[in-house]
């Protein structure tokens, strides 16, 4: 799976954004699809993940600020930030794995810088 991540910016502190993920294929009965970030100098870390069923799984430091979502038809998964803190700058990457392996295993998208400016 070839995943192209869009969306990221410069926002000031209780800004929004919404990131994107295009997926070169998608079997939506297979693969659990995600957000992970990578804040400087720490190791990436799961924001936001979504099973085939639709199940949602976040962070407790995105709980009630971020929206993971799919679209099957468009091949896409996209990632609302609402209420941003300074603490979610981090570089974002789209993920997508089957079910059967890890987290921070599968499939990669290139990454897109998020900034929120105190």
């Amino acid at each position: 799976v070839q995943l192209q991540a869009s969306g990221g910016g410069s926002v000031p502190a209780g800004g929004s954004l919404r990131l994107s993920c295009a997926a070169s294929t998608f079997v939506s009965s297979i693969n659990v699809m995600g957000w992970y970030r990578q804040r400087p100098g720490q190791q990436r870390e799961l924001v936001a993940d979504i099973t085939s069923r639709g199940n949602t799984n976040y962070a407790d430091s995105v709980k009630g600020r971020f929206i993971i979502s799919k679209d099957n038809a468009k091949k896409t998964v996209d990632l609302q930030m609402i209420s941003l803190k300074p603490e979610d700058t981090a570089v974002y990457y789209c993920n997508a794995r089957s079910p059967s392996v890890p987290r921070l295993s599968g499939s990669w998208g290139q990454g897109t810088q998020v900034t929120v400016s105190s």
